[in-house]
């Protein structure tokens, strides 16, 4: 029996404990696709962005081969292929289902009255834009070519009404954590300057503690760094509160197993979002982790 495009049998596949996860991210040029992709690799995903579509299954396969490439891949589609190729995308899943993978096609959109602001404000050129089409026009274009991703699309996700923060944190939400886990944490730090995150669970304020801004050395760094973070583990004030907050989580969280919600997102917020937030969200992850809670992302609006 023939094999679908781009499988081969002559090299054997890397004995895997389960399949690698492949996501396809595909949309309109201006529409969040590189930031997805961003927030992809961020979460320890694979990420090649531009594959021409023919190149999808024996991609994978090459990195299916060695058991010790990562788990999660994800793959940038879209105009810049060749357009017959994009109309052949079921071809190329089959192929993909040929290896045991499910590939997850997201596709991104938003209006046209957004994207033209999005290119009038960044000044770049729209892939199209060297056929001698207007802007506008080659939005237009651009629909038509990429209406077969669009349909067959196993998740759509509008960003008309969303920042690049936003964007970040829906990924985050929606790919990071399992939902089909019992109950998944999602530990958020932000600036109050900015305003609270409106749907978080659990809200903490952090500016009552020592602030390394005030610290020139510290300034430039955020709490992911370990200057910073050496700083305030020498705080005791600092420790006093990551002690009781991790007592109260402990407490708590348990208790919501049993919603139905599948993810709840605890807070912290600070004066700028770079240092206290940051460090408490980080810390508070881990000490999550290792109180056994498997399904754990953090997100740093102001970073991020």
């Amino acid at each position: 029996m023939s094999q679908p495009p781009g499988v081969e049998e002559e090299i054997p596949l890397a004995v895997r404990a389960s399949p690698p996860t492949v996501v396809i991210v595909s949309g309109l040029s201006g529409s969040g696709k590189s930031v997805a992709l961003k927030t992809f690799e961020d979460l320890d995903y694979y990420c090649v962005d531009n594959l021409p579509v023919e190149l999808l299954p024996p991609f994978v396969r090459s990195l299916m081969r060695d058991d010790t490439l990562p788990q999660k891949i994800a793959v940038g589609i879209d105009v810049r292929s060749r357009n017959n190729d994009l109309a052949k995308l079921a071809q190329w899943r089959a192929a993909l289902a040929q290896l045991g993978l499910e590939g997850t096609l997201i596709f991104f959109d938003a209006h046209d009255d957004v994207l033209l602001r999005r290119y009038s404000d960044t000044r770049r050129r729209h892939p199209l834009g060297n056929t001698g089409l207007s802007l506008q026009e080659s939005i237009r274009r651009e629909r038509e070519i990429v209406a077969p991703l669009r349909e067959a699309a196993d998740v759509v996700i509008d960003t008309t009404q969303l920042n690049v923060h936003q964007l970040r944190r829906r990924i985050i939400a929606e790919f990071a954590l399992n939902r089909g886990a019992a109950l998944s944490l999602l530990f958020e730090s932000f600036a109050y300057k900015r305003g609270v995150p409106a749907d978080a669970d659990f809200v903490f304020d952090a500016r009552v503690l020592p602030n390394p801004h005030w610290n020139p050395e510290l300034r430039p760094y955020s709490g992911r760094d370990p200057k910073v973070r050496e700083y305030l583990r020498q705080q005791a004030e600092v420790n006093e509160y990551v002690g009781q907050v991790s007592q109260f989580l402990d407490t708590w969280l348990p208790r919501l197993r049993g919603e139905t919600r599948s993810y709840v997102t605890i807070a912290f917020g600070c004066t700028g979002g770079k240092h206290r937030s940051v460090y408490l969200a980080e810390t508070l992850a881990q000490h999550s982790r290792n109180q056994g809670w498997e399904e754990v992302a953090t997100f740093h609006r102001e970073l991020d």
